[in-house]
């Protein structure tokens, strides 16, 4: 058993790893190829580094990027611990490396040119796609690309401002240095180019997670409680009362992925074609079964009996222990 866990341990790991090198990875690609070559404007390290490269003779964007990552990274692991240094320390370096790796890509294949021939619009589009697609997965396992993150936590933690507030004002404040040299319209590509990235990031972070929650009001909620068991899905029983007969009820508790969600609902509706149905998306669903080992208890554990003889509390009184199975 022991080692079974061990290798569970070992998988999670090696995934967790694996899917921050491929965010980072997929975020520096962008960078190399849509944004830095179309001169598009950007918040972040990496639009500080294209503020800073103008003034600076020979550097390159990636090394700069680089440096404020390790100097934020340091700020960061000295005021916020090590259990942010940790999940921080691959985007700091892994980003900066992979975006020097597409830049010299880039400049190797395509030289002067830009992959999208001068499309800017193209180049906005599909830049914020990818951003948004790298950063969504990265910020998915819990970790960060580091840069302008870093702040906008410590800011959260001493100053009680809001992550979100902190960031767009760093990456408005680094878009308006760009703005000198680059242009306005380039400026308002930049805001199009975040507002798709921001949006591909709430789109991403929650995939594989969100789930349905359906309830169920039925007379005959015991042969649907029955089903959803056999359906190998986790079911809690309510106690209520109707409204305005105010008959007391049983309501039944479920979440379902989107997969399973029109067999239950058939199987529920077969059974009580009167059943009163309500589903809900949830954005995430943890605990067992879902985020951890699944418990196969054996048919003999199986409440029957108590279950159904169970009496409802009165009005006014409180359940009594053991009234809410799953």
């Amino acid at each position: 058993m022991a080692v079974t866990i061990n290798r569970k341990k070992a998988f999670k790991l090696a995934e967790y790893f694996a899917l921050v090198v491929v965010g980072n990875f997929i975020t520096a690609f962008a960078a190399a190829f849509f944004v830095l070559p179309d001169g598009l404007i950007v918040g972040g390290t990496t639009g500080l580094g294209i503020f800073i490269e103008q003034f600076i003779e020979g550097s390159a964007v990636s090394l700069i990027v680089f440096a404020l990552n390790a100097v934020l990274f340091l700020i960061g692991a000295l005021l916020l611990g090590k259990k942010f240094a940790f999940s921080t320390l691959l985007g700091t370096v892994l980003y900066p490396a992979f975006l020097a790796l597409g830049e010299f890509v880039h400049e190797a294949v395509l030289g002067s040119a830009t992959l999208t021939g001068d499309d800017v619009m193209l180049s906005t589009v599909c830049g914020g796609l990818l951003l948004g697609l790298g950063i969504g997965i990265v910020v998915r396992q819990g970790a960060s690309t580091g840069g302008t993150d870093i702040p906008a936590l410590i800011f959260n933690k001493f100053f009680g401002v809001p992550v979100s507030v902190s960031l767009w004002s760093l990456d408005l404040i680094i878009i308006a240095m760009q703005i000198a040299t680059g242009g306005l319209s380039f400026a308002l590509y930049g805001i199009i180019m975040a507002l798709i990235q921001a949006f591909v990031v709430d789109v991403i972070t929650p995939i594989g997670l969100r789930k349905f929650q359906v309830k169920i009001v039925s007379e005959r909620w015991r042969e649907i409680r029955e089903m959803l068991l056999s359906q190998v899905l986790g079911v809690t029983v309510l106690y209520g009362q109707t409204g305005f007969l105010q008959e007391k009820c049983h309501m039944l508790l479920t979440v379902v992925s989107t997969r399973n969600l029109v067999k239950v609902k058939n199987e529920i509706q077969k059974i009580d074609p009167n059943a009163f149905l309500t589903i809900s998306v949830v954005s995430e669903v943890r605990g067992r079964g879902y985020t951890t080992e699944r418990v196969v208890l054996p048919p003999e554990r199986r409440g029957t009996e108590d279950l159904q003889e169970v009496a409802l509390p009165e009005e006014g009184e409180a359940p009594q222990q053991g009234e809410k199975t799953e």
